[in-house]
């Protein structure tokens, strides 16, 4: 638990185990909140109240509300009572944060030489504000048949229905509110401003439940914004201003094109290597049902499709290749030795089934680290290493079944078939290669010393290169966006800063890569802070 507080607020944040339900550990809050309510102040302005989610997210989605004839204080009052109540019953939003102005309120600025003049302390004017406020019954008025309920206005909202309060009475002659100080119509907090692309702008932050998925929830929100819109006044315009999916996207698709390039590069391999139509066919074939399992698996297993799990899949597509090139090389040794092509497949299958088992095992193997480990990370790369080996599992299964059948059916010795030049020209080209490789592999098998040599200082210098290469958390990467700060000195003025921070906006603006910008305070004391995206 981790708290930390400021003027007019304070926030608790409390980090549970990663294997607890985060629904169960909200209702066990919940109780906790409503066990300390007594201890509290009881004239406290709000409730406590809790959040599910992350305070290091970043806020997935924006949406900015401007207007050209409306206050900010109209369009901000719009923006907390009525977009806010519906963005936040939207499922898988956690939490809706209002920016760049506040909540209209009367501003009373006392004045201390009359209050010494009229001989008034701070009490009498604090208890005058309190009464003027109070929200209480007036009581009934009745006869024998009817009875008649007694209700006025208590509330005050304007400084004018403020300025003829009394406050004391001195001589016989009433001491008014506006006697012994300033009472204007303003903000709850002046130093709270908010621009978009210029214009002001209340700026309306989403930030999303730890279990919500960051695209689903958008394209939620998104789908809302036309009710949104025909529930606000039409003078005022609502657009989204800042999408945190825009690089998320743009990485899945990135990825897919990844995933569709290394399937094509496999099989062209494949098909250099083996130079025949039908046994490049057979092996490519065991990839996307392989990749469409692993979707199957993924789907009954509540996993989503994320970078991390699309990087497995991309990493698989070359390992599960493998096990049906390795079953379709033997049964092609069968066949060339004279058998039938059902019984040649039958016999290699047989023959071959325990190494590509083994095969499929110690790759799988590799990843049972990365299964067990615990922490963000364990619970970051679990996800990865499942789908890896859910990939690898399924391409044994089609080894063993599909690839076998295939070849049953289409394969054919390769002394019945005619080759063209290009076929004899590779022929050539790997029989010098194999000859290169054997002559290799003669020399280093005369000269054992050097090679243990080498041997010992490639590990050394594997341990040395890992030692000196900077190490992180994830890559960092691009995602198009430019995050600043900005603090005045504390005797600067804050229209002075207001100025020179829309003037610097105004520099970027003119950028032809920078499109959106928003400021907004977030301390109302002498130092005030601004942030740019």
């Amino acid at each position: 638990m981790t708290s930390g507080s400021g003027t007019g607020n304070s926030n608790i944040t409390i980090q549970f185990d990663l294997d607890r339900s985060v629904d169960s550990a909200a209702r066990d809050v919940q109780a906790a909140i409503n066990a300390a309510r007594g201890q509290l102040p009881a004239n406290l302005p709000n409730n406590p109240n809790y959040r599910k989610q992350n305070p290091a997210d970043n806020a997935i989605l924006t949406l900015a509300l401007t207007s050209d004839v409306e206050e900010r204080t109209r369009m901000y009052d719009v923006a907390d009572s009525i977009l806010d109540q519906k963005i936040a019953q939207i499922r898988g939003v956690g939490q809706v944060n209002i920016s760049g102005s506040s909540r209209p309120s009367v501003r009373v600025q006392i004045n201390p030489t009359a209050l010494t003049k009229f001989d008034i302390g701070w009490e009498q004017i604090l208890a005058t504000l309190n009464a003027a406020n109070a929200n209480r019954p007036k009581g009934q008025l009745s006869d024998g048949q009817h009875t008649w309920q007694v209700a006025t206005t208590d509330q005050l909202f304007k400084a004018a229905e403020y300025r003829p309060l009394i406050v004391a009475f001195k001589n016989g002659a009433p001491i008014r509110l506006s006697d012994v100080g300033k009472v204007e119509d303003s903000l709850e907090d002046r130093r709270n401003f908010g621009l978009a692309n210029g214009k002001p702008a209340i700026l309306i932050e989403m930030r999303k439940q730890p279990s919500a998925n960051i695209i689903e929830t958008v394209d939620r929100v998104k789908a809302l914004l036309p009710l949104l819109k025909a529930s606000i006044p039409p003078t005022m315009n609502l657009s989204v201003f800042q999408d945190r999916t825009v690089a998320i996207r743009a990485s899945i698709n990135d990825i897919e094109r990844t995933i569709l390039i290394s399937i094509v590069l496999v099989i062209l391999v494949v098909f250099v290597f083996l130079r025949n139509g039908w046994a490049t066919i057979i092996p490519s074939i065991s990839v996307p049902l392989s990749l469409l399992g692993t979707f199957g698996v993924m789907y009954l297993l509540g996993y989503s499709v994320d970078n991390l799990s699309l990087m497995a899949l991309a990493i698989s597509t070359g390992f599960v290749v493998d096990d049906a090139i390795v079953v379709i090389e033997n049964i092609t040794r069968y066949l060339e030795m004279g058998m039938k092509p059902a019984a040649a497949a039958l016999k290699g299958a047989k023959e071959i089934a325990f190494t590509v088992l083994s095969m499929s095992t110690s790759l799988v193997a590799v990843f049972i680290p990365l299964l067990f480990m615990g922490g963000l990370l364990g619970r970051l790369f679990r996800e990865f290493s499942v789908t890896l080996a859910i990939a690898i599992a399924i391409s044994l299964v089609v080894s063993l079944t599909t690839t076998p059948s295939m070849c049953a059916k289409f394969l054919r010795p390769e002394h019945e078939r005619r080759h063209g030049r290009l076929y004899r020209a590779f022929e050539a080209g790997f029989d010098g290669l194999l000859g290169g490789y054997r002559r290799s592999l003669r020399w280093v098998l005369l000269h054992p010393a050097p090679m243990l040599l080498v041997t010992v200082g490639t590990a050394c210098l594997s341990v040395y290169l890992y030692i000196i290469v900077p190490k992180g958390f994830f890559p960092q990467q691009d995602n198009g966006q430019i995050q600043g700060g900005i603090q005045s000195a504390p005797n600067q003025a804050f229209a002075i800063t207001s100025e020179r921070l829309g003037q610097f906006m105004k520099i970027l603006m003119a950028e032809p890569a920078i499109e959106t910008l928003a400021a907004r305070s977030v301390e109302p004391e002498d130092s005030d802070r601004y942030t740019s995206n």
